[in-house]
């Protein structure tokens, strides 16, 4: 609590969460069990990609930043841009297919996942939707966590896979999903401060995308501020400012998603750099839980 405002502050303790009538300690014990075994399989989603010749991307972002809007700009633009570039969806939401559905008015497949209560998608979730979309371009017939040898394909040159993730700025942001990188989406009809206020979001994003730049006419919202917000608690998050309505950004947008098909070996890095961080995290935790025992 702080004592001259009277504020209180319930992720300042070991855990950075507080759940009722659980121990710290337990909470670390918890976080960690299912983050390792999510990682188990996020490590699994990312060879099966790579094996397949996919790019990940998670996009992450509040409710009503626009995702999906940008989703449906870019698979229209890439028909031009990439044409004959496999791209797929995977839609995250706790109900409805409606945002699967508005993906697929474009031409491209979609999985729609509904989580029920859960408020992000986890790595299993991901491997089961992969492998009912044409991306996994193989008549497996056997479910994800197969044990084969995937140099023995022939792959296609590359293809495109988005997950757009559930929509809020906290429960994504610990969860590896086999992604190339996470993408934070913030438009400019929310605050500039979210960076600073959801940090861990943006400090595990490659790339921050302001979205709806064609209301800024009409907003306060400072840009420079909210960059340096995301660049405060990321100092080398990319960014990206476009308009899904006007097409302004659109082609920057393009450019740094198709980046890595041309350069795969550079942009294999960051991902794996990734991974690192989200082992490092789990082995934090567990060493505050050994601290404790």
């Amino acid at each position: 609590m702080t004592a001259s405002t009277g504020d209180l502050h319930y992720g300042a303790g070991s855990a950075r969460v507080s759940v009722p009538g659980m121990s710290q300690a337990r909470a670390i014990q918890i976080e960690t069990t299912v983050l390792g075994e999510n990682d188990r399989l996020a490590a699994q989603n990312r060879a099966h990609f790579e094996g397949h010749g996919v790019v990940a991307y998670n996009l992450v972002s509040s409710p009503g930043s626009g995702k999906t809007t940008l989703l449906c700009a870019t698979l229209e633009a890439l028909k031009t841009r990439a044409a004959g570039l496999p791209v797929a969806v995977i839609e995250g939401d706790q109900q409805t297919s409606n945002d699967a559905d508005r993906i697929r008015a474009t031409g491209a497949p979609a999985i729609q996942v509904n989580t029920g209560k859960g408020c992000h998608l986890d790595a299993q979730m991901v491997a089961d939707a992969f492998a009912r979309l044409p991306l996994h371009a193989h008549s497996h017939d056997h479910a994800h966590g197969h044990e084969h040898d995937h140099g023995d394909h022939d792959h296609p040159h590359g293809a495109v896979l988005f997950i757009e993730n559930v929509g809020n700025l906290v429960c994504p942001a610990l969860w590896d999903l086999g992604e190339r990188a996470k993408v934070a989406i913030l438009s400019v009809t929310e605050g500039e401060d979210k960076p600073i206020k959801y940090p861990d979001m943006f400090a595990a994003a490659r790339l921050m995308v302001l979205t709806k730049t064609d209301l800024l006419p009409y907003l306060d919202f400072d840009v420079p501020k909210c960059i340096e917000y995301a660049r405060r608690v990321n100092p080398g998050i990319e960014v990206l400012l476009v308009s899904a309505r006007s097409g302004e950004g659109l082609d920057a947008w393009l450019d740094w998603l198709l980046q890595p098909l041309e350069a795969p070996a550079e942009a294999a890095a960051p991902a794996a750099d990734e991974l690192a961080r989200l082992k490092a995290r789990v082995a934090e935790l567990e060493a505050q839980l050994a601290a404790k025992a």
